[in-house]
């Protein structure tokens, strides 16, 4: 079990968790779980191959978890009015440090 498909899952996954530890804002995270997504199926590909079940039936949850939230930050019509929204008001926040404490 060391071909293309773990390693992809290996290098996906700490990219992912890369992103999402960087909180770079809720789009970010997003696309982490899009890429999350791909990662669970490659492990359900390697799994299936060699008859490693326990992988398979973590990475199938893992497959919803992470289908969740790709719905929660990308897809859902009201996140994405909440995403716009917080964007902006973060903005503001930080033009307003900005003015406050300039260095």
């Amino acid at each position: 079990m060391d071909g293309p498909l773990e390693w992809f899952g290996a290098m996906g996954a700490i990219v992912a968790a890369g992103l999402i530890a960087a909180d770079l804002g809720r789009r970010f995270t997003g696309w982490a779980f899009v890429l999350f997504l791909a990662v669970s199926l490659a492990w359900i590909a390697s799994g299936l191959r060699h008859d490693a079940w326990s992988l398979v039936a973590q990475n199938a949850l893992l497959l919803a978890v992470n289908g969740w939230g790709v719905w929660q930050y990308l897809l859902s019509p009201r996140k994405k009015r909440e995403i716009d929204r917080q964007e902006h008001i973060a903005e503001q926040a930080r033009d307003e440090l900005d003015r406050a404490d300039p260095a």
